[in-house]
């Protein structure tokens, strides 16, 4: 038996953990492989979109930085920061302040209130009065219904990759117009592909554009400070409001709904400009239909053209929709209030079954896009870890 059980050992579950184990007196246990997904489902070579303030993990003194990660390991860290080096970082943080961690998988949570209980892999069974869900969006990948029906070998997500070089040589469409599908056709393109991106919008937004750059370089840092939350989620003077997620929740659900949007469109990092200025982009179309043929894919467009390629990439995002999380048992599913496929959240991202809380991508409907990157992990933790210390005394 334990206090609280934490499934998840990304960003979100990592520096929950490290906030609770900071209230006295409460046994804390989380269960599953540190940074699995960052590890396993992002390509070699990526770098992250987030500046260097907004890629840090939360700890409850400010004392795990990637600063402190440099000076304890000898690693220089590069800005933008490479993926290999945020894994190597989040390892780094599990080991000084989640020391504790259970390699375990979670198959199954059931019941509670006042009490749940958690079947693992090796078929411990674990009691709890609370549960923390910090499980990343790897069950939210999204595949759009017009490429169900084709192969993995022909169509495949961005997540389900690590190494592009399989497709030296090959023509392969990417679909989508994000950061994922741009990074993913720059490093296709690095590795010797021949590769289309195919995106709906009419351009692509790169981030910090001219207005960006005029007020990051001519305005000064305190300007550019009042414009611009360190955790870095949304344009100028949107960034502040989406970093208090408590005021966020104030407004209007309406207006919420439109500054989610309008903070977390569609965008690619400038740095990628360069990168990609030798592949062709189809502006302005959407695929109606994929269909296998003769060994290969081939996309008919909205506009009549059709393309025949080795392989489809699907840089379409994510979905998420707290039903794709297996373990949670259907019954407990059914007693929680959601819109959409994204639970309805209190103080503490609490759940409406008391004592569940969910963290991470799941709590942006509640809380804002904050919520999707790893800058939100601040917020989230502190507030769960009031919400926990409140219930205690």
């Amino acid at each position: 038996m334990c206090d609280v059980a934490i499934i998840g050992a990304g960003p979100y579950g990592l520096s929950a953990a490290a906030h609770l184990r900071a209230i006295g007196g409460l046994e804390v246990r989380i269960f599953g492989e540190p940074m699995s997904f960052w590890e396993c489902n992002m390509p070699d070579g990526m770098l992250l979109r987030s500046n260097w303030t907004a890629t840090q993990i939360a700890d409850p003194n400010s004392a795990l930085t990637l600063e402190a990660f440099q000076a304890a390991t000898g690693n220089h860290v590069i800005r933008p920061v490479a993926l290999s080096h945020f894994v190597c970082y989040g390892h780094w943080f599990q080991d000084a302040a989640v020391p504790h961690l259970e390699r375990k998988a979670v198959v199954r949570v059931e019941a509670g209130p006042p009490r749940f209980r958690l079947v693992l892999d090796t078929g411990e069974v674990v009691v709890c009065r609370r549960v923390v869900v910090a499980a990343g969006i790897g069950s939210f990948a999204w595949r759009p219904i017009e490429f169900q029906n084709l192969a993995s070998d022909l169509a495949s997500h961005t997540s389900e990759h690590r190494d592009f070089c399989r497709f030296a040589g090959k023509e392969v469409a990417v679909i989508g117009g994000g950061q994922s599908a741009l990074e993913s056709a720059a490093l296709l393109h690095e590795a010797g592909a021949k590769v289309e991106i195919i995106t709906r919008s009419r351009q692509i937004h790169w981030l910090q554009g001219a207005l960006s750059r005029t007020l990051h370089f001519r305005l000064g840092k305190r300007v550019r400070n009042l414009l611009y939350a360190p955790t870095d989620v949304g344009p100028a003077g949107l960034s502040q409001l989406m970093a208090r997620p408590d005021m966020l929740r104030r407004l209007p659900r309406h207006l919420q709904d439109r500054l989610r949007v309008r903070c977390v469109r569609p965008a690619g990092a400038r740095w990628l400009v360069k990168r990609l200025q030798d592949v062709p982009v189809e502006f302005g179309r959407s695929v109606v239909s994929a269909a296998q043929a003769g060994g290969k894919a081939r996309v008919k467009l909205d506009d009549g053209t059709e393309r025949t390629v080795d392989h489809i990439l699907l840089g379409t995002g994510y979905h998420v929709d707290i039903s794709r999380y297996e373990f949670i048992a259907p019954e407990l599913l059914r007693s929680i209030q959601f819109w959409n496929g994204y639970p309805r959240l209190g103080a503490g991202l609490e759940t409406s079954v008391r004592g569940l809380h969910i963290l991470g991508a799941p709590a942006a409907w509640s809380f804002g896009p904050l919520m999707q990157f790893v800058s939100g992990t601040r917020y989230a933790s502190h507030a769960l870890t009031l919400a926990v210390a409140n219930a205690q005394s």
